[in-house]
């Protein structure tokens, strides 16, 4: 017999055993009730019978299991892997339909309006609140961002979600949490803090600061995992006066908590992809307070606010969401191989309209983990929303909302993804977005050698008011005029918020509001990266820009679209004359030896020797490069450079959308 029949024996002569139980009882009663005595011995004997058959039994049936374990082998994992049934679909489509009925319930409860000013807890599917009792908010701070900007993220290096218009609510969130096994904050395990942070705005609670006009506001809605604290903490940033009473001083800055705070239970970063952050300005979803709102898997935490910023809801564009050090600028770090998916949310009366990337961060806080992809929206019909990637990478590269490269021997990657060469020499306008940033590149001819290849020998770049240029040949950092001898390693922030800063053979050059330009100096050429702090830019125009972002055009400076196939003619008279520098429009500070020039033909891979050809295109191979046009550009940069270091630059550089080549005559 089976372990599973024994077992049904056994529970059948109990259950008949039990019987015969309450029959002796009944039969007990029954004969002091009319003095019959046989009866009682009857059901007594039975009783013994069954008992005795029981016990029988459940012997058997332990015997039959020991000797079932006995014969059984033990069970291959590896084999048990293989032959394990998949999940039923509909298994599969049930577990999704749980996991979307339990989110749509956290978003509509989130949105409920709170009976009063207090605190509250919801689990699914609760439908109402149901008020808890407050906790006091830790007395510690979580300063703005302040100083030289990490290339980690933190103190001002951040995506954060911006809308055209005014932000009444935002959420932040991880879509995945990859190799995190870890997490320490100044050496304690599991200290770190969630923010979603407002951009700073003015208020009229700087009304009593020494300068009212350069004084501003900023919310920050906190999760403590130190202090299992939910809460929210106001500052007046520059307000450069005693504090208004119930403030803390902080530097020239002020700070206060709300009131009151929710009091989840404890977290470790394990749970990191089961919360959420929310924050709302006071009045929206019928609540008279701001609101701060922590999720937890199917449980929801809420507490309110004080209103500190009547004026938050005519100021709150850009939304900053992640994970940081818990209060006082420290830094969450991360174990090697952590990646965050991070998501932040925005809702500003534009469902149908994402949100868009700004590169900015604004709280002094940080993580050891760097910014690894350019934001993608989310369109949502509640929750418009960016996402983008944080890892600890160990080559970063300025954070930026839309990227182009100029590299190798010429050969150029917009913002919108059209690749192209161009192989002229003399100054040219790289990229301009706006008469805050303008981005220009001085190029030389390989001339005699190599007369139909050019490369960057020099960079210069127009922050607002300041002008930073490098060049190779000698290697020199020139910033407003004068030459500065900035160490490997070093950064420098200047007085209008430009930083330059030094990695190696690496310079990068940033604003406040994220534009940026990255210039690697090799031995005889250059190579070099602009980055945009907003997106989109459809405003951004130079060699690197497309008319309207269309990735099949590129515009001359008075906006003659050249669309392919394009004419070698037009490609280096009418667009190429139109981006050249005009001496009273250059940013070089240094006057340039290098005469302006064109090619005489296109010069691509397959016009080198086939020995040349082959050899260096091994190398690109080797290096991992797949794509055609990259593979092309990369084995006749080996060649003309006489450099494997060339190859660095395609292994990097992005796979383009579209691919122009010039023609030697227009085809009717």
């Amino acid at each position: 017999m089976t372990k599973q029949t024994w077992k049904h024996f056994a529970f059948t002569c109990d259950f008949l055993r039990k019987v015969m139980i309450a029959a002796l009882n009944l039969a007990r009663d029954g004969g002091k009730l009319f003095g019959l005595k046989g009866g009682g011995r009857l059901a007594n004997v039975g009783v013994k019978s069954c008992a005795m058959l029981a016990t029988l039994m459940l012997g058997l049936s332990v015997v039959s299991i020991r000797a079932e374990k006995a014969t059984t082998a033990t069970p291959d994992p590896q084999a048990a892997a293989k032959t394990k049934a998949p999940e039923p679909a509909n298994a599969v489509a049930k577990r999704k339909l749980l996991a979307q009925q339990r989110e749509t319930w956290r978003k509509s409860i989130v949105r409920t309006a709170r009976p009063k000013k207090g605190c509250f807890v919801a689990s699914y599917p609760e439908t109402k609140w149901r008020e808890v009792r407050c906790g006091t908010p830790p007395n510690r701070p979580y300063p703005p961002r302040k100083g030289v900007r990490p290339r980690t993220v933190g103190n001002g290096t951040d995506y954060s979600a911006q809308v055209t218009g005014n932000t009444s609510q935002a959420e932040g969130s991880f879509d995945s949490v990859t190799g995190v096994t870890s997490e320490t904050s100044g050496g304690t395990a599991n200290a770190f803090s969630l923010q979603l942070n407002t951009n700073p705005f003015s208020t009229t609670t700087c009304s009593g600061a020494s300068n009212p006009a350069a004084c501003q506001g900023w919310e920050q809605f906190v999760f403590s995992s130190s202090f299992r604290s939910v809460f929210i903490q106001y500052w007046l940033i520059n307000y450069a006066n005693t504090c208004p009473s119930g403030w803390t001083t902080y530097g020239s800055d002020c700070y206060r908590n709300s009131a009151n705070s929710a009091t989840p239970p404890a977290q470790t970063i394990a749970a990191l992809d089961q919360v959420k952050v929310d924050g709302a300005i006071a009045g929206v979803n019928g609540n008279a307070d701001d609101m701060v709102t922590l999720s937890i898997g199917s449980t929801v935490y809420s507490a309110p606010g004080d209103n500190d910023f009547p004026d938050l809801t005519n100021g709150w564009r850009s939304s900053e969401f992640n994970v940081f050090g818990d209060c006082c600028g420290s830094e969450a770090t991360f174990n090697a191989g952590s990646t965050l998916a991070v998501r932040s949310a925005a809702n500003s009366g534009t469902p149908a309209i994402p949100p868009t990337c700004q590169v900015a961060g604004f709280t002094g806080e940080t993580n050891n983990l760097t910014l690894v992809s350019t934001p993608t929206p989310g369109p949502d019909v509640t929750w418009p929303s960016i996402v983008f990637t944080e890892s600890d990478s160990a080559n970063p590269t300025p954070a930026s909302c839309a990227s182009a490269d100029s590299i190798g021997d010429t050969h150029l990657r917009t913002f919108n993804g059209l690749f192209y060469d161009f192989q002229a020499s003399g100054d040219f306008v790289l990229a301009k977005a706006g008469p805050d940033f303008v981005v220009q590149a001085r190029q030389a001819s390989g001339a005699p050698t190599w007369p139909n290849a050019s490369v960057n020998k020099g960079v210069a770049t127009q922050m607002g008011n300041t002008r930073v240029a490098v060049y190779i040949e000698p290697t020199r950092l020139v910033i407003d005029g004068q030459p500065n001898d900035l160490a490997d390693g070093k950064d420098l922030l200047l007085p209008s918020g430009v930083q330059v800063s030094r990695r190696g053979n690496v310079y990068a050059i940033t604003t406040l509001s994220g534009d940026s330009v990255r210039a690697v100096l090799n031995n005889t050429w250059m190579d070099v990266t602009v980055g945009l702090g907003h997106a989109p830019r459809p405003q951004a125009s130079g060699l690197l820009g497309n008319p309207n972002g269309n990735p099949q055009e590129l515009a001359t400076s008075t906006g003659t679209v050249l669309k392919e196939p394009v004419s070698f003619t037009d490609l280096y008279h009418s667009y190429a004359d139109s981006w050249r520098v005009q001496r009273n429009d250059s940013v070089f500070t240094e006057a340039t030896t290098i005469k302006p020039g064109i090619p005489d033909k296109p010069f691509y891979a397959q016009h080198l020797n086939p020995q040349e050809y082959a050899r260096t295109r091994a190398i690109c191979k080797a290096a991992g490069i797949t794509k055609q046009d990259l593979l092309d550009a990369c084995t006749l940069d080996t060649v003309v450079l006489n450099d494997e270091t060339a190859v660095k630059a395609f292994v990097r550089v992005r796979a383009p959308r579209v691919v122009i080549k010039p023609v030697m005559r227009q085809t009717p």
